[in-house]
């Protein structure tokens, strides 16, 4: 069991590996590691403290550790290794559970306690790293990504017809679901503690923009001080670290600061498209040089995306809307030797760069109006897949939530109920969405918009895919604007300053961002689909939605269905 899984993550732990086993034989533990830090075998897992009683293993990276090695020394703790796994180790001996709290970084973990025979997994407070877990009587089971625990054989897969309906509303599967019915995603900032068969889920790290003690000092320096630190941490590493650049203002930044805080000629990696509209590598191209960075670059028309697409879909774990800009770009990196690179992502979550921060208020304040207008409800339900969405909204009760699901969504409920009885053969509910999160509403709509954002859109989507895209070429991808300690000091600045439009707050922080990049329109690392699915990918994806029971007419509704085919298909669902 576990050497199967451990041979299914072989893409994302080339270096090394390593498997234990308890002595009671109740616990076995397998690993695959990308060597980053200390690139000796000190760094080896599954990896036991002195004395046997805590083995872990681990998959991240704890950009603090130095710090908290220093700390352990201190007061007398020994260490026989330079790697940031023997540094939680020493600190879970220490202070247990509690020890999470002080881990900066990115991280998904099993730590074995051999005298209490207690499994505890924990996941890091922004869900940057996924940890998948099965729990059936007696039973524990738990990998990096789906596919390998469902290969695993400890379980029979079933399809989760729920999770089904959530992913064609949206566009991914939000955590805790999955797209198989014995397995749950461990949710970001929580802990698993296992014992006797039974396990008992806590939240260590809670998202919050109420209650904190307000910035006393500048905000624009304040935010240029926390991103500069973000930053510097994310640039700890063994092996050299590049920079995912496209043309807009996030990914700029990163490499401003990267040179602000010292890192010179960082390797660059950007994509170009074959559609003017759509393509940033003129822009990216311009910046790099700039910043004076060794930049790359990959060309990329509708057939070689094709041909790049076959690969992609072998290695989605989940199904998903997006990845395929993060897989491509990731190749190209590795092609290049690189183990790990920064990305900008998060930039547009926490200084309010989406059309949403705009829209939804503006959707709040017609709701009640707009649903008045005579026989405005049944012509937009005949009309565009956005219109359907819109109506849908117009006879919501009108919160935020319900906003935020017509502007983001890819199908309407109501569809999507429909879609998924036609796809899973099971009928479905639609009911208003109540998923546990490590978040508190806002009392800011602006505060609230960015808290969706970050636990919806971002965590369930966009860091999914950057994990796994980026890890099937063996790329550790690190996201400094992604960083708990970062988002604590930025939240506490009023929504009126940090979610200024057009990123102010982040373009006047960081003020080294060109204003070839600050002026243009905002694209996003989007690939042109609809351009590519007209002329060179179209019959695949309208063949899979072939006979659907509503209509699937743009090219990210026919993706959705293709896709989630695939998916199943990859699962034996």
């Amino acid at each position: 069991m576990a050497l199967g899984m451990q041979r299914a993550l072989v893409h994302r732990g080339p270096d090394d590996e390593g498997l234990w086993q308890s002595d009671c034989g109740q616990a076995v533990l397998a690993h695959r590691r990308l060597s980053i830090l200390d690139l000796s075998p000190g760094g080896h897992q599954p990896m036991s403290s002195a004395d046997g009683r805590y083995t872990i293993c681990f998959n991240g990276e704890i950009y603090n550790f130095r710090a908290l090695r220093a700390e352990l020394e201190k007061s007398g703790v020994e260490f026989q290794s330079q790697s940031d796994t023997e540094v939680i180790v020493k600190l879970f001996e220490r202070e247990g559970a509690e020890s999470m709290k002080k881990l900066r970084g990115m991280f998904a973990l099993a730590i074995w306690d051999n005298v209490t025979r207690r499994m505890f997994l924990a996941r890091d407070p922004l869900g940057i790293k996924p940890l998948y877990v099965h729990r059936s009587p007696g039973v524990l089971a738990f990998a990096s990504e789906l596919r390998a625990l469902c290969g695993s054989g400890v379980f029979g897969s079933t399809l989760n017809p729920q999770a089904v309906r959530r992913y064609l509303e949206s566009g991914s599967v939000p955590e805790p679901l999955t797209l198989v019915q014995e397995v749950e995603c461990l949710e970001a900032g929580r802990t698993l503690l296992w014992q006797e068969g039974s396990g008992r889920i806590q939240s260590f790290w809670q998202l919050s923009w109420s209650g904190q003690e307000a910035v006393t000092e500048d905000a624009v320096e304040f935010t240029r001080k926390a991103l500069a630190d973000s930053v510097r941490h994310h640039f700890v590493s063994d092996v050299p670290v590049g920079v995912f650049l496209s043309g807009g203002i996030d990914s700029t930044a990163v490499l401003a600061m990267a040179n602000e805080t010292g890192q010179t000629a960082v390797r660059a990696f950007s994509i170009g498209v074959d559609d003017p509209a759509a393509d940033e590598s003129a822009v990216a191209r311009r910046t790099a040089q700039h910043f004076e960075a060794d930049y790359h670059e990959m060309r990329l028309d509708g057939g070689k995306a094709r041909a790049l697409f076959g690969e992609f879909l072998q290695h989605m774990d989940q199904p998903s809307v997006d990845g395929l800009n993060t897989y491509t770009v990731s190749s190209l990196a590795r092609e290049h030797g690189m183990k790990v690179v920064l990305s900008g992502l998060g930039g547009d979550e926490l200084f309010g760069g989406y059309s949403s921060f705009s829209k939804i208020p503006k959707m709040l304040r017609w709701h009640s109006w707009a649903r008045s207008i005579p026989g405005l409800i049944p012509l937009l339900q005949r009309s565009k897949p956005q219109h359907r969405r819109l109506a849908e909204f117009l006879l919501s009760p009108g919160s935020i939530d319900d906003a935020y699901a017509s502007l983001r969504g890819i199908f309407a409920r109501g569809e999507a109920v429909k879609l998924t009885s036609w796809i899973t053969g099971q009928a479905v509910v639609s009911n208003p969405h109540s998923m546990a999160s490590n978040s508190s509403p806002a009392t800011e709509v602006a505060d609230e918009i960015s808290r969706l954002e970050l636990t919806r859109y971002m965590r369930n989507q966009l860091l999914r895919d950057s994990d796994v895209m980026s890890m099937a070429h063996g790329l550790e991808l690190r996201v400094p604007l992604v960083d708990s300690m970062l988002v604590q000091k930025l939240a506490r600045i009023p929504a009126a300053t940090r979610l200024q439009p057009g990123k102010r707050l982040l373009t006047d922080a960081v003020r080294e961002v060109p204003e070839w990049v600050v002026n243009q329109k905002k694209r996003g690392f989007l690939f042109p689909y609809e351009k590519w699915l007209a002329r060179d990918w179209g019959s695949a994806f309208a063949e899979a939605s072939k006979g659907a029971p509503v209509p699937v007419v743009t090219w990210y509704q026919k993706w959705v269905v293709f896709v989630l085919r695939h998916c199943m298909a990859n699962l034996g669902l």
